[in-house]
């Protein structure tokens, strides 16, 4: 066997798989052979979507199920033995592994990224892999793991038999968490990205600390009913028997399997508490409250819980004078996590001051590159009203009849003091022409207003752009917001990816956090975002992939200018492409938007300054802090749309269909010399089609671009080499013109000539399927047999159909 021409596979099935069983390693519990760990960033161009490649390691090595410790690239025999190196330690950057080798099957380069090797690289003979024992004391003395400390950061993680694995960053979260809390830190925060799965992390890390006996009674905090709900019965169902929630009233809910189940309770009717549960979860507001007979949480001794997690802990519980803050004061004991997309960090209160700094970071801009979180379009929208301010003429009247202030209105002012119904219209009928031109009038959408009154206004204004698919269904526009316990009934169904309706929700501020709407495909902004912090928590509504409802990527369309935090060195987004039609435009982003190359200069973002907490204008109208002027008559106009296309560094990446065709295309093919050999191959023509259709490039949609009736032949001459193209008529008109059927009996050239004007019409590309023969206007001049038998066989037929080709392509392009 010469090992040199062995396939990289070979090389791992023949020698490196051999020397790990030889150092101790376990195939079946240790040993994971080429590991996806990523899924491939999704890819917006256009009407075109695709993924990216994912990431994948040739072997990771785990202590123990998700506990991994070392990573192997492998390589073929005809490269180094370290050839592979630099690869696995990229790959082992991201999933926080500390020992990477590499092979080529003649032995292994071993390079320690702990730092406490007295030699970071160093060469091993096959015989000499590291077994388990010898990596896992390393791992130890590098994280300053006790023997006791070890024992909990190797419990097992919980597995309910489905397959289901936790993601490479859940598994990094996890394990940080454990270990930090087994070394005695009783405060960790993980800053997780909306949508990429907290409360399962969560959940894994209170099981293995529970199993492994360090924490016996746990607390969950949450601020939204439905998310203690949903919690309960489904991340954290393995609990049943040992969970019950901090609430007096019952509640049925339904399973993500489609099963419902009661939740249980730790409170009876006079909110006596049951201490006989092991894990409580519980509302902020349930259990506190400014009157001291709203504490509940005082009910339980200060020692009772072990360990408390604290989801979204960027919001009242980082102020150090906030109510849900001294429930944390009150176990001080416990090991506190917290959790957060969005770490608070302003003068007036900081989570990081409070928990410390994170113990693992996964951001959005992260998340999207590895695919696991849908990308974005931005319709940033101008109305005249809000870029030029409104002035009363003099003498205005507002609807009541009294006289409006004579100043300057401005977009701070609109639906929160003052009233433009013209201007509430727009936005629904702009909306409303958005999902109509999407093709897409049930896609899940979300507008934010100023307030519940806002909101109530917003949902009469769509209804009466939507009064057809109203009447099938009332529930296609409905407001959810605290006030309106119709639409919070109809929450659960709003987010369900199986409930259709409602489709089209108005809430303030209900849906801006916690709630997870997989299908949600676009949020509207119709009010002023000042904080940073709500405004990842905004476009997070939108971030979570759902590929059995192809939800890939999500629009938000901004009316208010909140997409200016975009350009604030906070934000951590992936790219983004921002419209901005004209009075004119359609509201829909164009496929082919003007674009810069990678080291041209985009077009800068909207202005926006740093971080700030939301203050509410002064009020104008002293003595009435609540009351709003309606005006009447005042008209509004759509001035300007734009489009930008940026990365997470204000870099240009997304590219228009054609170019982004080209490129591909002159990939594939060095030269139209290239192209065309390989195109006139014997039975190349197919196969160069699927080849390209394989690399995400289906010419179809090109052609709707280009709105020409091309053959791939010319698509592919016309975008990748500049070649004038011929449409299909003018290339069939042109073998007519040669007259090449002379040679053929009568009935054999009328069945080319059919066949010429079914490539013209319809663009048969495999002429030579005997299955055309079967259909009009072929079935019609006689059998298949007798068709073929007039070509002296099947052989004169797929010769003649050969000849045919050749000269609809005789004609260079």
């Amino acid at each position: 066997m010469d090992k040199r021409s062995l396939s990289e596979r070979d090389i791992c099935t023949k020698f490196i798989t051999p020397a790990l069983r030889g150092a101790g390693w376990d195939e079946i519990n240790q040993i994971r052979e080429e590991v996806s760990f990523t899924k491939g960033r999704i890819i917006v161009r256009g009407k075109l979507v695709s993924r990216g490649k994912g990431k994948r390691a040739d072997y990771i090595l785990s202590v123990k199920p998700n506990i991994p410790i070392a990573l192997i690239e492998a390589k073929e025999n005809t490269q180094a033995i370290g050839a592979g190196l630099q690869q696995g330690l990229g790959y082992a950057e991201t999933l926080e592994i500390p020992f990477v080798f590499s092979s080529n099957g003649d032995g292994f380069v071993f390079h320690d990224r702990t730092g406490m090797s007295p030699t970071p690289e160093v060469t091993l003979t096959l015989d000499q892999f590291p077994s388990p024992a010898d990596l896992w004391a390393r791992y130890c003395a590098w994280k300053g793991l006790s023997d006791a400390a070890s024992v909990v950061a190797l419990q097992d993680y919980f597995d309910d038999g489905s397959g289901k694995t936790p993601r490479y960053y859940q598994v990094n979260a996890v394990n940080s968490a454990i270990e930090a809390i087994a070394k005695g830190q009783d405060r960790v925060l993980l800053v997780m990205a909306t949508g990429t799965g907290k409360t399962y992390t969560a959940f894994q890390i209170i099981w293995r600390l529970w199993k492994a006996g360090q924490k016996k009674r746990i607390l969950f905090l949450a601020d939204r009913n439905v998310l203690i709900d949903q919690t309960m019965v489904n991340d954290f169902r393995p609990f049943a028997g040992n969970m019950a929630k901090l609430s007096t009233q019952s509640k049925t809910i339904e399973r993500a399997d489609g099963t419902s189940t009661d939740v249980r309770l730790a409170l009876d009717k006079r909110r006596r508490i049951d201490t006989s549960y092991e894990i409580y979860l519980g509302l902020y507001q349930a259990i506190t409250g400014p009157d001291e007979s709203q504490k509940l949480y005082k009910e339980f001794s200060r020692d009772f819980f072990d360990l408390i997690v604290i989801d979204e802990c960027h919001r009242g519980s980082a102020a150090d004078d906030s109510a849900w803050r001294e429930i944390l004061d009150h176990f001080t004991t416990a090991t506190q996590i917290g959790l957060t997309a969005t770490p608070k960090e302003t003068e007036y209160a900081s989570n990081i001051d409070y928990f410390g700094a994170p113990v693992y970071s996964y951001s959005l801009k992260q998340g999207i590159r590895d695919g696991f979180l849908a990308p974005y379009k931005v319709i940033k929208v101008h109305i005249d009203r809000d870029v030029q301010g409104y002035r009363p003429v003099q003498g205005q009247l507002d609807r009541d009849g009294e006289e409006v202030d004579d100043r300057i209105y401005n977009t701070k002012d609109f639906d929160r003091t003052l009233v433009l119904d013209d201007r509430t219209r727009l936005v629904a009928r702009k909306v409303s022409e958005f999902l109509k031109q999407s093709g897409d009038r049930m896609a899940k959408t979300i507008i934010f207003c100023v307030d519940q009154e806002h909101a109530a206004r917003m949902r009469q204004a769509l209804i009466n752009e939507n009064a057809d698919l109203v009447a099938q269904n009332h529930r296609y526009v409905m407001r959810i917001t605290g006030n309106d316990k119709d639409g919070i009934d109809q929450l659960g169904n709003f987010i369900d990816p199986e409930a259709a309706y409602p489709v089209i929700v108005t809430t303030s501020r209900l849906l801006s956090t916690g709630v997870d709407a997989q299908t949600c495909r676009l949020i509207v902004l119709d009010r002023d975002v000042g904080s940073m912090t709500e405004f990842k928590q905004i476009i997070g509504r939108g971030t979570r992939v759902h590929e059995d409802t192809q939800k890939l990527f999500f629009t938000v369309m901004d009316f208010r200018g909140a997409t200016s935090h975009f350009a604030d060195p906070e934000f951590d987004g992936e790219p983004v492409q921002i419209y901005q039609p004209g009075p004119d435009d359609p509201i829909t982003p164009p496929d082919d938007a003007p674009q810069t190359g990678e080291d041209g200069e985009p077009l800068p973002p909207e202005p926006g300054g740093e971080e700030t907490v939301l203050i509410d204008p002064v009020d104008p109208f002293s003595g009435s802090p609540n009351r709003k002027v309606y005006v009447d008559g005042v008209g509004a106009l759509i001035v300007a749309e734009r489009i930008e296309y940026l990365d997470e560094n204000g870099k240009l990446v997304t590219e228009s269909l054609r170019d982004y065709t080209r490129k591909a295309l002159q990939k594939q093919f060095a030269s139209l010399d290239d192209f065309l050999k390989r195109w006139n191959g014997d039975g190349r023509r197919q196969a160069v089609l699927e080849e390209l259709e394989a690399e995400g490039l289906p010419l179809d949609l090109i052609a709707v671009e280009l709105g020409k009736d091309l053959d791939p032949f010319d698509l592919i001459c016309h975008i990748a080499f500049d070649a004038k193209p011929l449409t299909r008529h003018e290339r069939a008109e042109s073998v007519k013109k040669r007259d090449v059927f002379t040679k053929y009996g009568p009935q054999a050239k009328a069945v080319l000539e059919a066949l010429l004007e079914k490539y013209a019409d319809e663009g048969v590309m495999n002429l030579g399927d005997l299955g055309v023969l079967k259909i009009a206007p072929f079935s019609g001049m006689g059998s298949v047999v007798e068709l073929v038998r007039a070509f002296g066989g099947k052989p004169g037929f797929e010769q003649a159909v050969h000849d045919l080709q050749s000269a609809i392509y005789e004609e260079s392009a």
